[in-house]
């Protein structure tokens, strides 16, 4: 009885978390993390981070008081010596980029292997359980053309079993639901004696279909599209398309995109079968 109420004193105790956010330079890191979140105000002149920046904030998550303190890692190369010393004792990580810089999207993956580098064998990237992970697709509202679409950006978030949201460090669009969800499940992580439960890392799809979607985005033409050389049969068409249909059906397949990607693959037997005799 006694361990029992113990345990309940002292899931109740103030809960101290150590948060960075890591992504190339102008993403809005500072100005929708630091600035925005931490003191409420959004900064629309572009201030680079000079190796980190540093906020601290208190929330109440689950009646619970959070002390977080959030690191800003400068996104240029110059400073990788200065951040690489704040990787460890990490229970979150927000993951930044600019919807509009399809080149701060596809960094994404340098920076996580920058922190496994760091890290070392505490810490594997393809099988994640004692960091919570966010991706923010920033600057949702901005004028200028989006080169990454929120299923892309999902996709890649969701197989990888990250929290994703659109977010706007301008306008404050979807900074506070980022935050709570996030910080809910850092907590969830701390009760669970530093590893998600289970239901958290459950993603619904597999790495297949996830890559299967990617290869289909990333398509130079039909052929490539269902994974056949040029001058393949009709019968090679029409196996590699089942198979791929079978695959990514929306009626089975809950992968962000698959719905786009089932649509490509239908058209793109439609015309290779019309070219071939």
């Amino acid at each position: 009885m006694e361990s029992h109420l113990q345990k309940r004193k002292d899931s109740r105790k103030p809960l101290r978390i150590k948060v960075i956010s890591m992504g190339n330079a102008e993403v809005g890191k500072q100005s929708c993390i630091i600035k925005r979140y931490c003191e409420k105000r959004f900064v629309p002149k572009y201030q680079a981070t000079i190796g980190i920046d540093y906020g601290v904030t208190k929330v109440q998550i689950k009646d619970r008081e959070i002390k977080v303190n959030i690191f800003d890692m400068a996104g240029h190369p110059f400073f990788y010596e200065v951040r690489n010393e704040f990787y460890k004792d990490t229970q979150g990580v927000i993951l930044v980029y600019d919807v509009g810089q399809k080149e701060s999207f596809e960094s994404l993956d340098a920076w996580l292997a920058e922190m496994k580098q760091e890290l070392g064998p505490q810490i594997n990237i393809d099988n994640l359980d004692n960091i919570v992970f966010a991706v923010c697709a920033n600057k949702i509202d901005s004028t200028k053309h989006r080169c990454v679409d929120e299923s892309e950006g999902r996709l890649w978030s969701e197989s990888k079993g990250f929290l994703y949201f659109e977010t706007s460090a301008q306008s404050g669009e979807g900074i506070n639901e980022m935050f709570q969800a996030f910080y809910s499940s850092i907590v969830d992580l701390c009760d669970n004696g530093g590893k998600r439960p289970v239901s958290a890392i459950n993603i619904g799809f597999t790495k297949e279909q996830a890559d299967s979607i990617r290869r289909i985005r990333n398509s130079k033409d039909s052929w490539d599209m269902l994974g056949v050389k040029p001058g393949a049969t009709r019968d090679e068409v029409n196996k590699a398309y089942r198979k791929l249909a079978v695959l990514l059906h929306p009626d089975k397949c809950v992968a962000p995109g698959s719905e786009d990607a089932f649509k490509a693959v239908v058209n793109a037997r439609t015309a290779l079968l019309k070219n071939i005799k």
